[in-house]
């Protein structure tokens, strides 16, 4: 069978192309339609004419088409298309009961499309996007399996479910009231999750007058409280702290396994293992289609996606494996130091930050850990010269070419005209080259990091210094962030400072840390760069949790809170295991 999709984002409508993809399409011209235009301008291609040749794909610009061509056998495993030229499913996780099942792969594979399913916001239209969908053709469809009686309970018991959406930031939009009011909305037994997930306190804030992290909760808060049997939840971590990420976790687990059955979508592989039992994974061409894998305990889950190999399905989805080291400790001897600071104080309103003593070797890393409101973007801007200490100092006379966390750029100019000084390696390397002819304030917001992340490594710098690189980035594109970054630095001999809240990323990428302790909003202080083994410790210690390292990929793993390997790792006093 042949997939075609025409993403009407990117498609132009013959502005800047002039409909090159229908000139030399070969049907179109043997004097046939196959590629024509509909509507709105923007093309269509008749898929029964379509033969796969990919001159299309190749000739349009804006790389608005995709020709895929794929066993025929999948045609009976068709569960979804939203329509003529656009994305399908195949395939579908079956939640089990009284487990939590964890759902990862890549943006744009259809992880969200599973979850509306599953909770019924979409009824599966096997492919047949012109007949109306109907929920007893599904039941009949997943008869004799599991997935018969969970449809039935969904179609014809009317059992309640409960959504965490992904894109949290609709929700003011969407309700103007308070967050108490919201919350009330779904439950009046509220105060006890409310307070768990640190949001009594902004029970009398309206929603668009909090932060994201709070917005974050209070969406988590909302999905909890409600009187459901089925919950699903959709990428938790965003805007979220390393402790926060934690914290919820084990919330979601605890209610997650009173329902009947609990979904997670998630890119933050730790927070993922460390709350689900079971995981599916799903494969495909992101934006095309999307297949989900048979299932598998979450440990095998999380190792076959970074090998990138399925064995039961014979399916390799990626060319590399993605593999974690065991680093040893860096030997400061041998490198030079490149910056380096005395001890600095800062003080913005009530909040106080004190710097001590450190120094960035040349050739290095540096990974910067600590909680929200901590002081760590107080210490970027320091560093970067955006706002001058109270006391002490930095070496000024350092070139230092700093993302910040937020990205705001207002100009509406072209990716291309704003990546002018990027190499083209630099480009197909964080796959901008379909984005080059869209305009900045179009893109989405991992597009939009990755545009960041390249205008800021394509700066003559000698310490490069990100602020929360991985937010809004699926797992391949973070740690090929990783590998970008680690390159860059090796090929230009500068040094990077990297702060983020995903500790898999953290710990893939780093060769040593600064911890941020302290109260946030009240006073932080800094503890570094200190070794990986030493940095971890101290952090985890404060967190409370120990991790180890999983024997097959060496990948960091959450021990469960009180097993039987977090309390020996606590007694001996090893939160890290190196």
């Amino acid at each position: 069978m042949r997939v075609v999709v025409v993403d009407k984002k990117k498609c132009t409508a013959g502005k800047g192309c002039d409909y090159v993809c229908m000139r030399f399409c070969p049907i179109n011209r043997n004097e046939d339609d196959c590629i024509i235009q509909g509507r709105d301008g923007k093309i269509v291609i008749i898929e029964e004419k379509c033969i796969g040749c990919g001159i299309c794909v190749k000739k349009c610009p804006f790389d608005a088409i995709k020709v895929v061509n794929l066993p025929k056998e999948l045609e009976k495993k068709e569960l979804y298309s939203y329509g003529l030229n656009n994305f399908r499913l195949f395939n579908l996780i079956i939640p089990v009961k009284k487990q939590i099942t964890g759902l990862l792969g890549v943006n744009g594979i259809g992880k969200s499309t599973c979850l509306n399913i599953l909770s019924g916001q979409i009824i599966p239209n096997f492919g047949d996007f012109k007949d109306p969908a109907n929920g007893q053709k599904v039941i009949d469809y997943f008869k004799g399996t599991e997935g018969q009686l969970y449809f039935e309970s969904l179609y014809t018991k009317g059992v309640d479910t409960s959504y965490k959406p992904q894109y949290i930031e609709r929700i003011p939009k969407a309700f103007t009231g308070t967050v108490k009011e919201l919350l009330k909305g779904f439950s009046n037994n509220i105060d006890e999750i409310a307070k768990e997930l640190e949001v009594y306190d902004l029970y009398d804030r309206k929603l668009n007058e909090i932060s994201g992290g709070e917005l974050q909760r209070v969406a988590i808060a909302a999905s909890l409280v409600k009187n459901s049997q089925l919950l699903f939840i959709d990428e938790p971590s965003s805007y979220l702290d390393i402790k926060q990420r934690l914290k919820i976790s084990n919330v979601i687990r605890r209610v997650g396994l009173e329902k009947d059955s609990c979904v997670v979508v998630e890119h933050d592989l730790v927070m993922l293992d460390y709350l689900a039992d079971l995981g599916n994974i799903m494969y495909g061409k992101s934006g095309a289609y999307g297949i989900v894998s048979n299932q598998l305990s979450i440990r095998e889950a999380i190792n076959t996606f970074l090998y990138g190999y399925i064995k039961e399905d014979n399916m390799r989805f990626r060319e590399n494996e993605i593999k974690f080291e065991v680093k040893a400790p860096v030997v400061s001897l041998s490198r030079f130091p490149l910056i380096s600071w005395d001890k600095i104080t800062k003080k913005l309103g009530n909040f106080e930050l004190t710097i001590n003593k450190g120094s960035l070797m040349r050739n290095e890393i540096v990974g910067i850990l600590g909680e929200n409101g901590i002081g760590k973007t107080t210490f970027a801007k320091l560093l970067s010269g955006m706002i001058k200490p109270d006391a002490g100092t930095i070496d000024s006379s350092i070139k230092i070419s700093y993302k910040p966390q937020y990205i705001s750029i207002e100009d509406d100019n072209i990716v291309r005209v704003y990546l002018k000084t990027c190499s083209q390696s630099l480009i197909e390397k964080l796959d901008l080259s379909h984005l080059l002819a869209r305009k900045v304030s179009e893109l989405s917001g991992g597009e939009l990091q990755r545009v960041a992340i390249a205008e800021c490594l394509s700066r003559d710098a000698d310490v490069y210094l990100l602020d929360e690189p991985s937010a809004h980035l699926d797992v391949e594109q973070r740690l090929n962030v990783s590998n970008i970054i680690r390159d860059i630095v090796k090929k230009k001999e500068a040094s990077c400072f990297v702060i983020d809240h995903d500790i898999l990323f953290m710990d893939y990428l780093s060769d040593r840390l600064i911890v941020f302790l302290g109260t946030p909003a009240i006073k932080g202080q800094t503890y570094g760069p200190l070794q990986m083994r030493e940095g971890m410790n101290l952090f985890l210690k404060e967190l409370n949790i120990t991790f180890r390292r999983d024997k097959d990929t060496k990948r960091p793993r959450a021990n469960k809170l009180d097993s039987q390997l977090d309390s020996e790792q606590k007694l001996s006093g090893e939160y890290y295991y190196q």
